[in-house]
């Protein structure tokens, strides 16, 4: 039995930038959804979303029956989680707020066994192997796993290219969001200054020969960063497509202004503005 090439080995080999999005609601339903798109990549979010063991294996086993990559970013980078996650049969790993090399090389252990690593060892009771089907699971498995590490503050954006050197780092994604908080300018992450820590992150991870993502929701940056040389890039996520759409829906129906609306027009009217 084989297990689905890595995310990092689709993006190596593919003709063009691979684009995917979020999914954050916790639902195989919407990570089902999601993974039958067309989007190259869907990722599982653990950090900010609510999510566990249980309800990631959902949500892989809903995605498994399409063509598109599962990338699963737990909350934090530790290694007891990273080994259950592993486990899981969690190909695809995002691992966040990585600041340094040193860090990216303590993780770069954390998914590889022992003679490189530090993972413990329990595949043949675990989907990682498919329950010892996957022949030589334990000599190959380091093949079978990709590590990409996000770049979200001032500190890991002046030190990305020792990041993106470190061997076992298959990928660099940036988080505006968190890089903006960090540089002082907490919720604009199109500010100037964010926008050119994201293109030096980007130039750092393409001279050390690395691939680098970046999460961009507004379609503007998504094509500044896209025409930049990123390999791939998240462009939404289920929780905020249902929202707005939800929100669309009702101002279309719902005005405020409208005739029958039980809601009165006015300043204060919460359907007025966003």
């Amino acid at each position: 039995m084989n297990l689905p090439e890595t995310f990092a080995a689709r993006v190596a080999e593919a003709s063009r930038p691979q684009v995917g999005m979020w999914v954050c609601s916790g639902s195989p339903i919407m990570a089902e959804i999601a993974a039958g798109s067309g989007l190259d990549w869907v990722l599982i979010d653990a950090e900010h979303s609510p999510n566990g063991l249980e309800s990631i294996l959902g949500q892989l086993y809903a995605m498994s029956a399409y063509p598109v990559a599962p990338v699963v970013r737990p909350p934090i980078g530790d290694v007891v989680v990273i080994k259950q996650y592993l486990d899981l049969g969690v190909q695809n790993l995002l691992v966040p707020m990585v600041d340094s090399a040193e860090q990216a090389a303590e993780l770069v252990r954390a998914v590889r066994y022992p003679g490189g690593g530090v993972r413990g060892v329990g595949a043949s009771l675990a989907r990682s192997s498919r329950w010892n089907r996957v022949d030589d699971y334990l000599q190959n498995a380091s093949t079978t796993i990709s590590l990409t590490v996000q770049i979200e503050s001032a500190t890991a954006v002046a030190v990305a290219a020792e990041i993106a050197a470190v061997d076992g780092v298959d990928a660099l994604f940036v988080g505006p969001a968190d890089l903006a908080a960090s540089m002082g300018v907490l919720g604009q992450q199109s500010h100037p200054d964010v926008v050119a820590a994201v293109l030096s992150s980007i130039e750092a991870g393409r001279a050390a020969g690395k691939p680098v993502g970046v999460n961009a929701f507004v379609p503007e940056d998504a094509e500044r960063y896209l025409a930049a040389g990123a390999s791939f890039v998240a462009v939404g996520a289920d929780v905020a497509i249902l929202a707005r759409a939800s929100e669309a829906l009702a101002d279309r129906f719902i005005r405020a202004d409208a005739p029958g609306s039980d809601t009165p027009a006015g300043p204060d009217s919460p359907r007025t503005s966003y």
